[in-house]
């Protein structure tokens, strides 16, 4: 059965209760530098406070958070927060108040089921700042049916970008960049969240005009085909 919106926390729940076969508190967190974000105080909030901000600090906190996840999420929850079935696909936590409580529940206090920890407790160790960069990340994460469903127009996105790092001379970087940010465009995200930040926004971003600049945004579209397959 499909976990609804609706029924997420519940069925979440569940699945980490009795489908999480490799326990997580044997890894130890990695810490996660938050300093380019703003502080948010030291009680806990229940609302992402970066989502309501301005757009370059939320795309600061996604950023961010997309390093605090993969270091220490993407185990059990999976490479882009694409869940592989052991875990929770957090991608369909909904972008508002109702799921940031959910979240931030489980990241302070985590999860133990008959003494064996299935998730660590992170906000000691992490902190707040932390804990909302990650949500940023998660809540914004695009719908990989719909990338994989794009994947000739970014393949040949990919491609254009591959051949400017070996020859950058003559590239339109604004042309590029509208391009990419269409590509961008098309997605929605699982969570409800308005803002999808995909490769190709990513990609758009990265682009300056030099060979590595160009290389590298080909190898992130790259991985993002991969993931979505």
């Amino acid at each position: 059965m499909p976990i609804t919106r609706a029924r997420w926390p519940l069925a979440a729940g569940l699945t980490l209760a009795a489908g999480l076969a490799l326990a997580h508190g044997d890894v130890a967190p990695q810490p996660v530098n938050t300093d380019a974000l703003p502080e948010v105080g030291e009680e806990w909030l229940t609302e992402n406070p970066y989502r309501g901000m301005d757009p370059e600090v939320f795309q600061t906190a996604i950023e961010i958070g997309d390093s605090g996840f993969n270091q220490n999420c993407a185990r059990c929850h999976g490479l882009g927060a694409i869940s592989g079935g052991l875990a929770p696909d957090l991608r369909f936590l909904e972008a508002e108040e109702y799921g940031d409580e959910w979240f931030a529940e489980r990241f302070q206090h985590g999860m133990t089921q008959n003494g064996v920890t299935k998730m660590p407790a992170f906000g000691e160790i992490l902190g707040q700042k932390a804990a909302w960069a990650i949500r940023s990340y998660i809540e914004t994460r695009p719908d990989d049916r719909q990338v994989a469903d794009a994947a000739p127009t970014l393949t040949a996105m990919r491609d254009k970008l591959a051949g400017l790092a070996e020859d950058p001379s003559g590239a339109d970087l604004e042309a590029l960049e509208a391009e990419l940010l269409e590509i961008n465009a098309g997605f929605e995200t699982l969570s409800g969240s308005p803002l999808a930040d995909s490769a190709a926004a990513r990609a758009a971003r990265m682009i300056d005009g030099t060979p590595a600049a160009f290389h590298e945004a080909a190898e992130l579209l790259t991985v993002s085909l991969s993931a979505a397959h």
